[in-house]
């Protein structure tokens, strides 16, 4: 069984197709439309492990209405799933810091966009009549994602950047493993995946980057002071008047502004590793 036939099985969204003869129905994995970009809002966060992208994201769910998708969460939802054929797959590659097969991740992504644009996470116009706002964070990890997702999925509005150093990304992830309960947040995995994400995530960033699509922000100061950088940039990029909200405080820092020019973002900080 290849891994597409695998997955199909695995995920428990397939329904059955028409008879074929004496081998009656038999399961499939639904096949669904590319959606339109028009009314399909979707933001990839990137960002080394510990760069606090769950932490903006939530605000951006709270002040936008975005629907916030975690890869990894999908991922580790899925490998503890009772009964699933794939989950043994997915606690290695976690464990090991690899990244997990494309297919897995792309899939789960589409299944839980169509199950929130079925089931809004809103009543906002920007749910309305088939349209939706995606956060989709820690994706894409390799450049076949990316075009991958791009192409069959839905084209991306641009890339929000999370830079910042090892030793601040080592130093929050070992505090989160105090309490966390993950496998990897531990020195070695922490190591691993430092490592995966130069090797494997800045050439996507850099793509991007050169496609004008890239909102660095830079996530090593306390984090009131990021989300107000991040609001900024967003608001800038959806076209939006920004607005003050009980989140936001009144310290100014000064914003990552989206790279337009075709030249990559300053990666120095992570690169550095």
């Amino acid at each position: 069984m290849g891994v597409i036939d695998k997955i199909k099985h695995a995920l428990h969204h397939e329904k059955p197709a028409a008879s074929t003869g004496a081998s009656g129905s038999e399961l499939q994995m639904p096949e669904f439309d590319k959606f339109d970009e028009s009314k399909v809002t979707v933001i990839f966060v990137l960002g080394g492990p510990g760069a606090g992208k769950g932490t903006q994201c939530e605000r951006l769910v709270a002040d936008y209405g975005f629907k916030h998708l975690s890869a990894g969460d999908l991922l580790r939802a899925e490998q503890d799933r009772p009964g699933s054929e794939y989950g043994d797959l997915i606690k290695d590659y976690i464990r090991e810091g690899k990244i997990v097969p494309m297919e897995v991740t792309i899939k789960l992504l589409e299944v839980a966009m169509h199950e929130a644009i079925k089931t809004p996470p809103n009543d906002s116009e920007a749910w309305k009549d088939g349209k939706g706002l995606f956060l989709i964070d820690g994706f894409p990890r390799k450049m076949d994602q990316a075009l991958k997702f791009d192409e069959a999925v839905c084209q991306s509005s641009f890339v929000l950047f999370f830079n910042t150093t090892e030793q601040v990304m080592l130093e929050r992830l070992l505090e989160r493993g105090k309490t966390s309960g993950r496998a990897d947040d531990n020195r070695e995995s922490i190591t691993k995946r430092f490592r995966t994400f130069v090797d494997t995530s800045m050439p996507v960033v850099k793509y991007y980057g050169g496609l004008g699509k890239v909102v660095e922000v830079d996530s090593s100061p306390d984090k009131e002071i990021v989300y107000a950088n991040v609001k900024k940039a967003v608001d800038e990029r959806l076209g939006r008047t920004a607005t003050v909200t009980e989140t936001e405080t009144e310290t100014e820092a000064p914003i990552a502004q989206p790279t337009t020019t075709g030249e990559p973002p300053n990666l120095a900080p992570v690169l550095s590793l």
